[in-house]
């Protein structure tokens, strides 16, 4: 900031500036003070964003320990749900969304674990974080026996994956239980083929192909 501020007192001095000096040196050092007073407000905000998260993640750690009374989880919640409440635009609130996702999720409380992976993606869940949060939505589904729903869900996040993702066999696995549990056969015997042809040297290939031969030997949908 202060590099700035010198570079534009030497830009003033300079002589052809000089008569504008009045109307528009003014008029530039007041843009570059509100943006240096935004930075700061920024780095400000980042910095409490980034103690309230390590606090709230030193509760997660221990709520998700076992056998960890159902108080832990509270405070876990409580201070994640603080960090987005208090640091909505803290960069760090798509992973703060999603681990309160998780421990809503452990709690059995589905719409609104799924409501925190939606706002997980809604702040901008990048890489990782976005694959998880989105195969998330679709564990809340099938825990809720929504195998439709649940199977849209992960057919959404396979969108975003390639084979060589960590989660895309499983998400594949996912799509094909649930659509199995849905009573869409055929789909699920889409989905094996699908798998077997993108990850042939899977560890489950032997199992799959099993289970695709028990389908295709019975009509279904």
């Amino acid at each position: 900031m202060k590099k700035i501020l010198e570079r534009v007192v030497a830009w003033l001095g300079e002589p052809r500036i000089r008569r504008l000096a009045l109307p528009v040196g003014a008029g530039v050092v007041l843009v570059v003070l509100a943006v240096g007073g935004a930075w700061a407000w920024h780095r400000s905000q980042e910095s409490r964003g980034q103690a309230a998260i390590a606090e709230a993640s030193a509760l997660t750690q221990q709520a998700l320990a076992p056998q960890a009374p159902p108080a832990a989880r509270d405070s876990a919640i409580q201070a994640l749900e603080g960090v987005l409440s208090a640091h909505p635009r803290f960069s760090g609130a798509s992973q703060a969304a999603y681990m309160l996702g998780n421990l809503r999720y452990q709690s059995g409380q589905y719409p609104a674990a799924r409501a925190a992976y939606e706002v997980a993606l809604a702040k901008g869940a990048a890489g990782t974080l976005k694959a998880l949060s989105a195969v998330g939505i679709g564990y809340t589904w099938e825990a809720e026996k929504n195998y439709a729903n649940a199977a849209t869900a992960y057919d959404t996040a396979l969108r975003s994956m390639t084979a060589k993702d960590f989660l895309y066999e499983d998400t594949l696995l996912a799509l094909a239980r649930t659509q199995e549990l849905g009573g869409k056969r055929a789909a699920a015997a889409e989905t094996y083929e699908r798998l077997l042809k993108d990850l042939p040297g899977s560890r489950r290939a032997d199992d799959l192909k099993t289970r695709l031969a028990e389908l295709k030997s019975r009509p279904g949908q």
